[in-house]
C-alpha cells in the first residue's frame, strides 16, 4: 500500500478522504486540517491528524500527498513535497500562475516524482468512448465543440470564503468547473491559439462572479465554447460537431454523486442515429488509482506535461480576457 497524507478536509477533501479510507491501494496515514472544528469528523473516520504539513512530509511512512487545499497554497505545497521526495496529487487548479505550474511540473519530472491532477472527468466512460471516436476519426473533420458544467453546490458560501474571491478563485466558475472543460478540450485538440472570455454576477453577489463563458480557437483549427454557472441546477453537457457525425453527452449526476447515467447521442442523419447509455462510475477513484499505478511503475499517468501546463496558461488568458474585455492570443 502507498502511504498518503491528505492536506485539507473541506468540501472536496471530505470526498477524497471517504474514498481513501476504503481504498486497498492506499494507506491514509493522516490528514492535515488547520480548522480544528473539523477534527472530530476526521477522528470519526478513524484517521490520525497531523499537526502540520511539515510533520506529514517528515513521516517516513508517507510516500505521497494529496492536496485539497486552497488554490493559492498549491505552488508552495508542491515545492515542499518535491523537496521531501514525495509524490503529489493536486486538486485543480494545479496553480493560479502558468509560470508556477511549469515550475511544479518540471520539478516533479526532474525528481522522478509522479504529479497527479484532480481532473477526473477524463475517466468517465462516456468521455472515454468519445475520445476513442475522435482518435478513430469517426466524426470526420471536427468543426466545433460546446461544453457546459454548472451546478448550485456552493451557493451557501459566504463572501468571506476564498472560493468567492477573484484572488483565489478567479473568473467565476473557472477554477470550480470550467477548468475541467479546458482540460478535456486540450486533451482532445491540443493547444489553444486565441480566446475571449466573459464573466457576470447574476445572483450570488460574489466578487469573482457566478457565470463565465469562453470562446476558443485551437491551433489545429477547430473552435469551442464553454460555460460554467455557479447558481443553477446541475447540468453537464459535452457536444462535439464533426463533418460526418455529431455526438452529445449529457451527465445526469455530478462526478461526486453515485447513481445516474450519462447518455450519449450519436447523430449521422435523420435516419441514422443511436443513443448509448453509460452507468455512473467513480471517476474520482479511477483518477487516484491511475496516480497509484504510476507511483508503482505499472503504467504512465495519462496527462502530459504540456496538458498540465497549458491548462493553466489558458486559465491565465481567460482571467486576463474577462478582466480586460479583450480577446487574448496565447
Amino acid at each position: 500500500m502507498i502511504g498518503v497524507a491528505l492536506v485539507g478536509y473541506g468540501w472536496w477533501g471530505q470526498h477524497i478522504a471517504r474514498r481513501l479510507v476504503h481504498d486497498t491501494a492506499f494507506d491514509l496515514r493522516g490528514i492535515i486540517e488547520p480548522a480544528t472544528g473539523l477534527h472530530e469528523q476526521i477522528k470519526g473516520l478513524g484517521v490520525p491528524i497531523f499537526d502540520s504539513y511539515a510533520l506529514a512530509l517528515a513521516d517516513p511512512t508517507v510516500q505521497a500527498v494529496i492536496l485539497t487545499s486552497p488554490n493559492d497554497l498549491h505552488d508552495v505545497q508542491i515545492a515542499q513535497a518535491v523537496a521531501a521526495g514525495r509524490h503529489v496529487f493536486c486538486e485543480k487548479p494545479l496553480s493560479l500562475s502558468a509560470a508556477n505550474a511549469r515550475r511544479s511540473v518540471e520539478s516533479c519530472r526532474a525528481a522522478g516524482l509522479v504529479l497527479g491532477i484532480g481532473h477526473e472527468r477524463r475517466f468517465e466512460p462516456a468521455i472515454l468512448g468519445l475520445r476513442k471516436m475522435l482518435e478513430d476519426g469517426a466524426l470526420g473533420n471536427i468543426m466545433h465543440t460546446e461544453m457546459a458544467f454548472s451546478h448550485d453546490k456552493l451557493i451557501s458560501l459566504t463572501s468571506d470564503s476564498w472560493r468567492t474571491t477573484k484572488a483565489f478563485a478567479p473568473a467565476a466558475g473557472m477554477t470550480q468547473m470550467g477548468i475541467h472543460l479546458t482540460d478535456l478540450l486540450i486533451s482532445f485538440y491540443g493547444p489553444v491559439e486565441r480566446l475571449h472570455a466573459f464573466t457576470a454576477s447574476r445572483s450570488l453577489g460574489w466578487e469573482t462572479g457566478d457565470v463565465v463563458t469562453v470562446q476558443l480557437k485551437f491551433k489545429a483549427g477547430m473552435t469551442a465554447t464553454l460555460q460554467a454557472i455557479l447558481h443553477t441546477p446541475h447540468f453537464i453537457r459535452t457536444h462535439v460537431f464533426g463533418s460526418d457525425m455529431w455526438v452529445e453527452i449529457r451527465n445526469a449526476t455530478h462526478p461526486d454523486t453515485p447513481g445516474g447515467q450519462a447518455t450519449m447521442q450519436c447523430y449521422r442523419s435523420i435516419d441514422d442515429h443511436e443513443t448509448i447509455v453509460f452507468d455512473w462510475t467513480d471517476s474520482v477513484t479511477a483518477n487516484i488509482a491511475a496516480f497509484g499505478a504510476a507511483i508503482r511503475g505499472e503504467s504512465a499517468y495519462p496527462y502530459s506535461d504540456m496538458e498540465l501546463i497549458h491548462n493553466i496558461e489558458v486559465l491565465d488568458a481567460i482571467v486576463q480576457s474577462a478582466e480586460t474585455g479583450e480577446a487574448v492570443t496565447l
